[in-house]
């Protein structure tokens, strides 16, 4: 672990409450969805449960769990990823939302389809075709045939069912996987979506899957239950891919998902402090909250002195980096929330060890860590 200087500012911003319509949250500080696949056969257990707990326990104000599939054949590539469908999975799911609350935080599903990303036989229906606006994959590539219009409203409808159930089991909210080149990130990218529909053409045109999903969430929802996106420039196979290079064209795309109803943008970044356009040292997250105005969650490398990249490419840990960068954007406003990924997995207590200045006892972070539900 390094040995980095005591956080120059403070760090109370972090632990103030911060509240989105009929919800508050005790603390800034959300733990974002990272794929764990501990759920045998979709179903989340007691391990999954107390898992979420731990950092509940430890001030961290909203969860957002791992990606659950939402009703799909060709939703998943790993039959040990959780599924939001199902009996048995519903109910290894209000277990933790239970556990969660009884600990004081609240939480999120994050609802999620693979998409074209899910490789062609996968289990667990192996028999199911990859579905995807053109049936291309993340390199450009063909693989199957574009979604008919018929399959988009049956996934959309899937999306509803999820939401309907994350609001009958007691969660707060919900979040839609918009990210990372996965389903709903394939009908925004232009090279993955070549349609010549209402669902592709330009950036307006590109989101109309999504604006049609987050209309028929929120007409289930109500209004005042929180809808959250997750966003990304970049894909899994792209770390430099950069689909809104203006902030015109960002703007845009934005307007449009904030009009059918998008309540939290959750802006992923490798590093959330690199400027995401020149002539502004703002962050994708920064643009976000100045364009829209809406709650804005930060997130890629709290806390760490190296980037995912590096932990996973290098097989190499990470040390503490002092967080005085992102107390000085919080105290300016630039986001609302802060995100906490792979620090919060190498230490449960990160959060309160930040909040009581404890920074000599933070657990360092290792790939190892990703082998259990610690």
């Amino acid at each position: 672990m390094s040995n980095q200087p005591q956080n120059v500012h403070s760090t109370e911003a972090l632990f103030q409450p911060y509240t989105i319509h009929n919800l508050t949250l005790q603390t800034r500080i959300v733990m974002p969805a990272m794929g764990r696949a501990f759920s045998p056969n979709g179903v989340p257990g007691p391990d999954v449960a107390a898992y979420y707990r731990r950092r509940a326990e430890n001030d961290v104000g909203l969860i957002i769990t791992e990606g659950a599939v939402i009703d799909h054949p060709a939703g998943t590539s790993e039959p040990r990823i959780s599924n939001f469908y199902g009996e048995a999975a519903l109910n290894g799911w209000a277990e933790v939302v239970r556990q969660v609350h009884e600990a004081g935080s609240k939480i999120f599903p994050q609802l999620w389809h693979m998409g074209m990303a899910r490789p062609l036989g996968s289990q667990p229906n192996p028999e199911a075709l990859s579905i995807g606006p053109s049936g291309l994959d993340l390199e450009g590539k063909k693989v199957t045939e574009p979604m008919t219009e018929e399959e988009i409203v049956k996934v959309i409808g899937a999306y509803v069912d999820a939401a309907a159930n994350a609001k009958r089991l007691g969660f707060d909210g919900v979040e839609i996987h918009g990210a990372h080149g996965y389903l709903v990130d394939q009908f925004f990218w232009e090279k993955t979506n070549q349609r010549t529909d209402r669902y592709g053409g330009d950036i307006i045109k590109r989101a109309q899957f999504a604006i049609e999903l987050v209309e028929a969430i929120r007409a289930e929802v109500g209004p005042d239950y929180p809808i959250a996106m997750r966003l990304s420039q970049w894909k899994m196979n792209d770390y430099n891919a950069k689909p809104f290079d203006t902030p015109d064209k960002l703007e845009q795309f934005l307007n449009v998902l904030v009009q059918a109803g998008v309540d939290i943008f959750h802006c992923s970044a490798r590093r959330f402090w690199v400027p995401e356009f020149e002539g502004s040292d703002l962050s994708f997250a920064g643009w976000v909250k100045k364009l829209t105005g809406k709650t804005t969650i930060t997130v890629g490398s709290v806390g760490l002195d190296e980037d995912f990249v590096s932990l996973y490419t290098e097989g190499k840990g990470a040390g503490h980096q002092d967080i005085n960068e992102l107390l000085e954007r919080l105290d300016n406003n630039e986001f609302d929330l802060v995100a906490v990924g792979r620090a919060l997995l190498g230490d449960p207590a990160w959060a309160t060890k930040i909040r009581e200045g404890r920074i000599q006892d933070l657990q360092t972070f290792t790939p190892e860590v990703l082998k259990t539900l610690n």
